[in-house]
């Protein structure tokens, strides 16, 4: 402290002319608009420039922060970009084990029912483009139904939102085989019937066609295991499955050549007929 006094009774002089000078500027630029103006001009420029320094560390700090969000929007971007489809060309569906390209016929769904109890589909091919009855017909995501009647030109499906349609299918871990209806309840939804108790079954488990079916190949996919109930008069399971499809939105489908069915139905019939 009596340093501090010390300094200024030996810089009094200084100091006195300091402060008066401060009061004669600060009167000066209050009773004159010009240079009341050239000093606040003066301050913005400054405290802008200080401002501006000071965003622009701000922004270099952040950079990384801002790199990461540009990063994660191209991503988007990116797989929005990869994902869209052309929806003129059809693209050929070859994920279908044990048949072949040329063994697929191209067609489009022109009419589907899903609001009654039997529904049926109507293509826009017929036996003129090699289409019989009893061919399986799926999409990219999975099965649609199975043909039913065949015109030169057209063809009726039936779907499997369809009372009456009974496919072969299983549990893809397990292997373990049920018969694949629909109760008519809901068009997101269908049932895999008669699996033995004895099956390991969990919600989220796959549902292929099966090996046992003459018409689709095994492990063509259906849906995904949503509810497991066991049925008291059977002791069976009984399984609400979720379909991959949206059966009410469908457009380009593929019917599928089966050169060995009418083999292995006649084979099964002589055997029959020897016993």
């Amino acid at each position: 402290m009596q340093q501090i006094f010390n300094f200024i009774f030996k810089n009094s002089t200084k100091l006195l002319f300091l402060l008066l000078l401060g009061i004669s500027l600060t009167l000066t630029v209050q009773s004159h608009s010009y240079h009341r103006s050239k000093v606040i001009s003066s301050a913005n420029f400054l405290t802008g420039g200080v401002y501006e320094q000071v965003n622009s560390v701000s922004e270099y700090l952040h950079l990384k922060e801002q790199n990461e969000e540009l990063a994660k929007e191209n991503a988007r971007l990116k797989g929005l970009l990869f994902n869209v489809s052309d929806s003129i060309a059809v693209k050929m569906y070859d994920t279908i084990r044990g048949v072949r390209k040329t063994d697929l016929i191209v067609s489009k769904v022109i009419h589907n029912s899903y609001n009654v109890f039997e529904n049926y589909l109507t293509l826009n091919s017929g036996a003129i483009d090699g289409v019989r009855p009893d061919m399986g017909v799926v999409n990219s995501s999975g099965i649609i139904g199975i043909v039913d009647k065949v015109s030169k030109n057209y063809a009726t499906v039936i779907s499997i939102l369809n009372t009456k349609s009974q496919i072969n299918a299983k549990i893809k871990k397990s292997n373990h085989f049920g018969s694949l209806i629909w109760n008519g309840k809901s068009t997101g939804f269908v049932q895999l019937i008669d699996v033995p108790r004895l099956a390991s079954v969990r919600k989220g488990d796959t549902i292929v066609t099966g090996g046992q079916s003459v018409i689709f190949p095994e492990n063509i996919g259906i849906g995904t295991i949503d509810k497991i109930y066991i049925d008291n008069e059977t002791n069976y399971y009984t399984i609400n499955v979720k379909l991959f499809n949206d059966m009410t939105n469908l457009g380009h489908v593929y019917i599928i050549k089966s050169k060995d069915r009418e083999e292995i139905i006649n084979l099964e019939t002589a055997t029959k007929g020897d016993e």
